[in-house]
């Protein structure tokens, strides 16, 4: 008897880091394709958006969290409740590379699964003179001890930003066919205005 593997049509990427690394920059980037470049606090925040790629449906929800060690508990219920974690450093700051290794580690304790879709993103590549961390230390330490998916990228110059969600949502198992090039604005919900307004807190890409 055999079984087929369906492709999943919904998932729930989760971002973490240290604060200021460009997360959300990130995120914003990925959506709207804009850049703001005066740091903003996040708690949480989750971006949900859909595309209609081959007729399909496919649901993408991005949850945004906070670079601070202030909210252990909701870090936590994130990891529980994610498919893919994309795990952001700045390639200008080496404590936020350490940062990533202890999320490393608590998302492999939480989710119980060495096998957990972890995508490692150094971002910030942008910044060339005031680069602290090599790519192939993180390199070395991403692919090879960890076996994870690594690249860097700007969210500044639009640099390996559709890239990194691509590597995301194939490893969550969305559908093959589906790409997030293909996402320019080919999205059937919702219906966008050309004078929505920039991106905010809690409305940005919500699907009601």
């Amino acid at each position: 008897m055999s079984f087929e593997v369906k492709e999943k049509t919904e998932v729930r990427l989760v971002f973490l880091g240290a604060a200021g690394v460009g997360k959300t920059a990130l995120i914003q980037r990925f959506l709207q394709d804009t850049f703001e470049p005066k740091h903003r606090r996040t708690v949480e925040e989750l971006h949900r958006k859909e595309y209609e790629v081959g007729g399909v449906k496919v649901t993408i929800n991005i949850m945004d969290t906070s670079g601070s060690y202030s909210f252990p508990a909701m870090r936590k219920l994130s990891i529980q409740s994610s498919d893919a974690f994309a795990l952001v450093y700045a390639v200008d700051d080496p404590a936020s590379l350490d940062a990533v290794k202890s999320l490393r580690d608590e998302i492999l304790e939480v989710k119980e699964d060495k096998y957990t879709p972890i995508v490692v993103i150094g971002n910030k590549v942008d910044r060339h003179d005031e680069r602290r961390v090599s790519s192939e230390d993180a390199l070395s330490t991403v692919a090879l001890e960890w076996n994870h998916s690594f690249l860097e990228s700007s969210a500044k110059d639009n640099v390996n930003v559709r890239e990194a969600f691509r590597e995301l949502l194939q490893q969550a198992n969305l559908p093959s066919r589906f790409s997030p090039a293909l996402c320019r604005r080919r999205e059937t919900i919702p219906k966008e205005s050309p004078k929505r307004p920039p991106l905010n807190k809690n409305n940005s890409c919500l699907i009601a």
